[in-house]
């Protein structure tokens, strides 16, 4: 058993286990369909008899990983685009217990894209594997007027043309107030970095680790990207949690993506 340590709260995680090293336990999915539909704890512990599910996330026997398909269909209410992608639960069923950079994290996966369609230039769609994705508090939520809680991803981590590629926030304005940072539009792209290796449809290995005012990303225990200063430093005031799976970032008629995962480990 894993144990969890969060501001005084302790989560044992149950070793529910299916596809290989996969704990699902505090794990959400969502799936294109429905509006769309998603499935937490603990019903995902029994995916692999639920018909919804079925289509877009389930076991390969050949090697056990588990596999995540997407098309474009239904979309979440922040996104044009659909996706097969688990959401981090610290508390089994809630989306209301997240972490901070403070208290920090690590995200450790082995996966691969196994099939992605290309565009009508011959271009492969991209996918996104692997988010950290930020969200306020209740209280942040009501001092800026939002009615919902959403806020924006500090880190997305994309398979872009059998490279991995890395993009992350930063400021507009690094001396902004602490009530006006918590708007989205504070906040704009970097331009993006890609790691040498290229991946193409082998398996590969991404490690995120996160701490007070710190980022990094790490590719099959080798290259290491390493995010830090005001961006981060002023970025400690969202909560945030991990996503993992298969983004799929494309409207294309008849586009879609496989991602497989092997192993997935949060800690915090």
């Amino acid at each position: 058993m894993i144990k969890f340590i969060f501001t005084g709260i302790a989560i044992l995680f149950c070793g529910c286990i299916h596809a290989q090293n996969i704990d699902l336990s505090h794990w959400k999915i969502t799936i294109p369909e429905g509006k769309p539909s998603s499935v937490g704890p603990p019903e995902i512990l029994n995916y692999e008899s639920n018909e919804m599910l079925a289509p877009f996330f389930y076991n390969d026997p050949s090697d056990q990983a588990l596999v995540f398909y997407t098309y474009p269909a239904e979309s979440t209410r922040n996104s044009k685009y659909s996706r097969t992608e688990l959401r981090e639960q610290m508390v089994p069923g809630s989306n209301n217990v997240n972490w901070t950079f403070e208290q920090g994290g690590v995200m450790r996966g082995t996966l691969n894209v196994q099939e992605v369609t290309q565009n009508n230039v011959g271009d492969y769609h991209r996918v996104i594997v692997m988010q950290i994705h930020g969200r306020l508090t209740n209280e942040q939520r009501d001092l800026i007027g939002e009615d919902d809680n959403n806020a924006p991803p500090i880190l997305k981590i994309y398979w872009d043309e059998g490279r991995i590629r890395v993009k992350t926030k930063i400021l507009k304005d690094p001396e902004i107030n602490a009530t006006d940072i918590l708007h989205e539009s504070a906040w704009g792209d970097d331009k993006g970095r890609n790691f040498k290796e290229i991946v193409g449809y082998g398996k590969f290995t991404l490690e995120i680790r996160v701490k007070k005012g710190q980022m990094s990303v790490t590719l099959n225990d080798d290259e290491q990207f390493l995010y830090k200063g005001i961006d981060m430093d002023r970025w400690g005031v969202f909560e945030n949690y991990f996503k993992a799976g298969n983004y799929f970032q494309s409207r294309d008629e008849g586009s879609s993506a496989k991602v497989k995962y092997y192993d997935l480990k949060v800690y915090h």
